[in-house]
């Protein structure tokens, strides 16, 4: 009797433990299997980074937004990180964690630094990752990057200089202001710019440099009023210190009589043309750049684009005016 009684309680507690043993399985299944598994197809995706050096501005929103867009388009995974108010040591360490992730390839905006260059071409080279530059350029021997895609920064300098030249005439003084950390895209501009002025003989340029901070940019300007009292044009290489340049001029002189013309890059520059503080400037096509960079980036992951061209794929770029103006 006793060994009845004890078998059946081991055949009642078998039952238990199966029941158990099943809900928790069933449970286990529903509850956990499906999410791991759409992690997993999102895993299998392509996955590239854009990373930009100013995140948020109208330029590189219109970036952002072309990129996704053909991202969306190719059915790849698409993550786009930025850093704030140009924060290169940001910047550089978002690309080094992307490089160290093993992503499938790296959209970037260049900068044309030894540190920015070493990271392409040692780092992501060892990783077998590949890099396109974007907007801004950096020299392919000295980075190993695939390609470029953006505007031709050598056109865009010729048919500024050709634009003051039509406005000015062949005889004036006509200063080039840039950014003191000469990057690839500021000496392509100014190269273009020196090309076409030089065929004039009557007129005389200079260059002055400076840093991006306030007050040097205002030194800097004020410097150039004094040096130059009879000045006829300005070329601001460099968008980011347009303002503060209208601004110390407005200071000395009335804007109208000196010609001022620069490069639409992180800002629009719209609102200075409308208020004939600005003659004209280079309008880019960020949105085509972001879907074209990612164009290129599949081409040469799916092995239809290889090698991709050395020179680049470059974007439309036109001069603008206030007469251009809606």
């Amino acid at each position: 009797m006793k060994k009845t009684s004890t078998l059946f309680l081991l055949i009642i507690f078998a039952i238990l433990c199966y029941f158990t043993v099943d809900s928790y399985m069933k449970f286990y299944d529903s509850d956990l299997e499906r999410p791991l598994a759409s992690i997993s197809l999102d895993i299998d995706k392509t996955r590239i980074i854009l990373i930009t050096q100013d995140i948020d501005t109208p330029f590189w929103n219109k970036v952002a937004e072309g990129a996704k867009q053909q991202a969306e388009m190719e059915n790849i995974r698409l993550e786009v990180w930025g850093s704030y108010n140009n924060n290169i040591t940001d910047f550089l360490r978002k690309l080094d964690i992307a490089i160290y992730s093993k992503v499938d390839g790296i959209i970037v905006q260049g900068l044309d630094t030894q540190e920015f260059k070493t990271l392409i071409k040692t780092k992501a080279s060892s990783y077998g990752i590949p890099v396109i530059t974007i907007a801004k350029d950096v020299p392919m021997e000295e980075s190993l990057r695939r390609t470029y895609v953006g505007s031709n920064h050598y056109e865009a300098g010729k048919l500024i200089a050709q634009q003051l030249v039509q406005d000015l005439g062949d005889v004036g003084t006509v200063v080039i202001i840039y950014d003191g950390q000469i990057e690839h895209y500021q000496l392509e501009r100014m190269k273009a710019i020196e090309d076409v002025l030089g065929n004039y003989p009557d007129i005389n340029f200079q260059r002055i440099s400076t840093e991006e901070s306030l007050e040097q940019v205002m030194t800097a300007t004020q410097d150039m009023l004094n040096h130059y009292p009879d000045l006829d044009a300005l070329i601001v290489v460099d968008s980011n210190i347009l303002g503060t340049v209208i601004q110390e001029v407005k200071r000395r002189y009335k804007i109208e009589p000196l010609l001022i013309y620069s490069f639409e890059d992180d800002y629009e520059l719209s609102s200075y043309l409308a208020e004939n503080q600005l003659d004209g400037y280079i309008e880019q096509s960020p949105e085509v750049m972001g879907s074209l960079s990612v164009k290129q980036m599949m081409e040469w992951l799916n092995g239809k684009a290889v090698p991709l061209k050395k020179e680049g794929y470059f974007t439309d770029i036109k001069l603008v005016k206030a007469k251009d103006l809606p």
